[in-house]
């Protein structure tokens, strides 16, 4: 049997905090897709560090380019148009024990915050592109403004494609598996909905362990 949830939501459905159907479709929490969890590194126009802690993004490209396609990105947002103004950002990826100091840098987003002293993050320029960098991050990925589309045409979420120009990896990361597991990337489960009762649960944070070699 399958529960079907179609373009309205279901009136069952009860929101986790009052705002977050304003903010969110009914369709994230019913499917609860996990997506990676990384840092967007930009500089504001004041020329202060900005961070954005971000998932609802996929990386994929052929053998003559790779993109770092970025869903769900607020155009209300210090980053959005930081992106938008100087056609470039970065990407940062650190594990489950930065987590609280990523969060740090939500609250603490004013146009005047430094958001890397916010988290207590050693910043660095990166190679390629004029934005910073997480000195921490293990796997830091720099990309070019590719493309910014409004999907829904609502003027609300945008989705920015980056044309990946450079990466670097920290040495201890650099073999085989090193970069899963606890010490490795982070997961955004997108608080699941319980689709029988409407229940509202967390959003949960995972680690990815290995269960099979193909």
């Amino acid at each position: 049997m399958k529960i079907e949830v179609g373009l309205e939501r279901p009136e069952r459905f009860r929101p986790a905090y009052p705002e977050e159907f304003e903010l969110f479709s009914h369709f994230e929490v019913t499917a609860g897709i996990p997506t990676v969890l990384f840092a967007i590194t930009t500089w504001k126009e004041n020329g202060k560090p900005n961070v954005c802690f971000h998932a609802w993004s996929c990386f994929h490209g052929d053998r003559t380019a790779f993109f770092a396609v970025m869903g769900g990105l607020y155009q209300h947002t210090h980053t959005y148009a930081n992106i938008q103004r100087d056609g470039c950002f970065c990407i940062n990826f650190l594990p489950l024990s930065a987590y609280d100091r990523l969060v740090e840098t939500i609250r603490c987003n004013d146009p005047e915050t430094d958001e890397f002293a916010a988290g207590g993050f050693t910043l660095a320029r990166a190679k390629t592109v004029c934005a910073p960098v997480i000195e921490e991050a293990f796997l830091q990925v720099e990309c070019t403004l590719e493309e910014a589309k409004d999907l829904s045409g609502a003027g609300i979420t945008a989705m920015v494609v980056g044309r990946v120009r450079h990466m670097a990896v920290e040495a201890a990361y650099a073999q085989g598996y090193a970069r899963y597991g606890r010490e490795g990337f982070m997961l955004l489960a997108p608080a699941p909905q319980d689709l029988v009762t409407g229940a509202p649960n967390a959003s949960a944070i995972a680690t990815v362990r290995i269960e099979k070699y193909d």
